[in-house]
């Protein structure tokens, strides 16, 4: 079965636009929310992290180690740890990447000072330390309250290597690899909720074709065991944002031992690889561009969906967005391997409309890793030594928490303007409705117009209002930004939302992300 990703692409677009009608700027667009006809549940893991050895983005970004100057608690740097616990964060991948093809997990355990030096060939061709291995990645979890993902090393290591490593972790008798765990000062066994079973094994985790890892995906995954109770779910490496091959491969390939199939999709403002474009002091053009370009993420999804649905009608298997976000041009005075970005407005309104993507999807997309969480890429932290900042994309996940394991709710626009810039339109506002485990309705709204401010009018079905509030992200320019001389230049203010006879009407500024909580 073949199902075309770019007509999937195309029609997801075009039904984005077509019959959206243009309307006055003056009159609200009406918003018609169905309270009473729920749909599933979002699930929380949809706010993923993504951390790999990768520039500064463990080394100083997480771990100083425990003689740092910066203030530390068992080496993890404090500022930035209690700003991730805010976040709820579900999940976090972990050692990459490209970065875990070429991880061996016996030179990140023992002694830190007998750890021995590698070299990251992927990202610099520096020295890696090893001072951040298996033990230390755990216990971030643990402080996080998080859950474990663990991308295993297909590319260059043996099943055998594999196996040892989630034995090493998951052990709970008196095996070597078990005493060995405890020799090192983990008595208990950890928690290993996700392994991914190789990493983009289409390019950096081996340059394989999807019919050759599909067999090995069998191989590898067939060893990975662990007590009962404590299995984890077993991910396969799939596709990236040109192809549903790999996952017509896997679905059909493999019949049983897979949970999910790895996926990755990067947002570029040209969508040519070798240039890419400038995380700040862009035109308004890059500014559609990379909307345009992150919304076709939708028909993405729908295209793999479409031949899980042939092969898995039962939905076992489901997409892991491991890695997604944007990716720029590497900034100016940073080493390029170190894939170092400002973060800007433009990356929360990103962020937002993934969420909004994502909600829709949550009955096959179980997960979605941002890249990544500090100093790399779409980072929601960016840190300068002993400075730390939030960026713009920490905002949108700190706004959209309501949205964890609440109930989907349709949100539908009779009729929508849309904005256009030379021959290039996207709606003008994207919308997302559900009801929280509290029982409150939550509804997010993303203006895209980098221009002009519009009013929405909510017609809430099915739910009793009584009072409501908001919050906007906004700045004055496209490419708006923290600094470490203004770490607080663009976060969230409180914005009145006016509540009548069941119907919400309120405006949303210029390129601006919304979160209105109701009850």
């Amino acid at each position: 079965m073949k199902t075309s990703f770019k007509s999937t692409v195309i029609a997801s677009t075009i039904a984005m636009i077509v019959g959206f009608a243009g309307t006055a700027a003056a009159d609200p667009l009406q918003l018609s929310i169905q309270a009473d006809q729920p749909g599933d549940k979002i699930s929380p893991y949809l706010y993923g992290q993504f951390a790999e050895h990768l520039g500064r983005g463990i080394y100083e970004g997480i771990w100083v180690g425990e003689a740092s100057p910066i203030p530390n608690t068992n080496g993890f740097r404090d500022d930035v740890i209690r700003a991730l616990k805010e976040l709820e964060i579900p999940v976090i991948r972990w050692p990459g990447g490209c970065f875990a093809d070429e991880y061996n997990w016996r030179d990140g355990i023992g002694p830190r000072e007998e750890r021995p030096v590698r070299i990251n060939t992927h990202w610099g061709w520096v020295e890696e330390t090893n001072e951040f291995g298996t033990h230390e990645f755990m216990e971030l979890v643990e402080m996080l309250d998080s859950e474990a993902y663990i991308a295993g090393n297909v590319g260059s290591a043996t099943p055998r290597e594999m196996a040892q490593w989630l034995e090493y972790m998951t052990a709970d008798n008196n095996s070597e690899l078990a005493k060995l765990r405890r020799k090192n000062g983990r008595e208990e066994p950890w928690k290993i909720d996700f392994f991914g079973v190789g990493n983009e094994t289409w390019g950096c985790g081996g340059n394989m074709t999807p019919e050759y890892y599909t067999d090995l995906y069998k191989r590898y995954a067939t060893f990975l065991k662990a007590p009962e109770g404590n299995r984890p779910k077993r991910i396969a490496s799939g596709g990236n944002d040109e192809h549903t091959n790999w996952t017509e491969a896997l679905a059909s390939g493999v019949r049983r031992g897979m949970d999910g199939i790895s996926h990755h999709y990067y947002t570029i403002p040209s969508g040519v690889w070798r240039e890419k474009g400038n995380s700040t002091g862009f035109p308004e053009q890059q500014w559609i561009s990379t909307l345009l370009n992150t919304m076709k993420i939708d028909g993405y999804l729908a295209a793999n969906e479409a031949v899980l649905e042939e092969y898995d009608p039962e939905a076992r298997v489901g997409i892991y967005l491991d890695e997604w976000g944007t990716w720029y041009d590497p900034e100016t005075g940073h080493e390029p391997g170190f894939l170092y970005q400002q973060n800007s407005l433009r990356d929360a309104v990103v962020a937002a409309l993934n969420f909004n993507i994502f909600h829709r999807h949550t009955k096959r997309l179980h997960m979605a890793n941002i890249a990544q969480t500090v100093n790399v890429l779409q980072a929601v932290i960016l840190t300068d030594q002993e400075k730390m900042i939030l960026t713009p994309t920490y905002h949108a996940f700190e706004m959209y928490k309501p949205f964890k394991d609440s109930t989907f709710i349709p949100a539908d626009f009779a009729e929508m303007m849309y904005y256009t810039l030379d021959d290039v339109s996207v709606p003008a506002v994207s919308a997302s409705a559900a009801k929280t485990v509290g029982g409150e309705l939550v509804l997010a709204l993303v203006n895209l117009d980098p221009n002009d401010s519009l009013e929405v009018a909510a017609e809430l079905n099915g739910f009793s209002a009584s009072e409501a509030e908001g919050r906007t992200l906004t700045a004055e320019t496209m490419d708006a930004h923290n600094t470490f001389g203004q770490p607080e230049a663009v976060k969230p203010v409180r914005i009145k939302v006016d509540l009548d006879d069941g119907k919400l009407l309120l405006e949303l500024p210029a390129k601006s992300v919304t979160v209105v909580t109701v009850r």
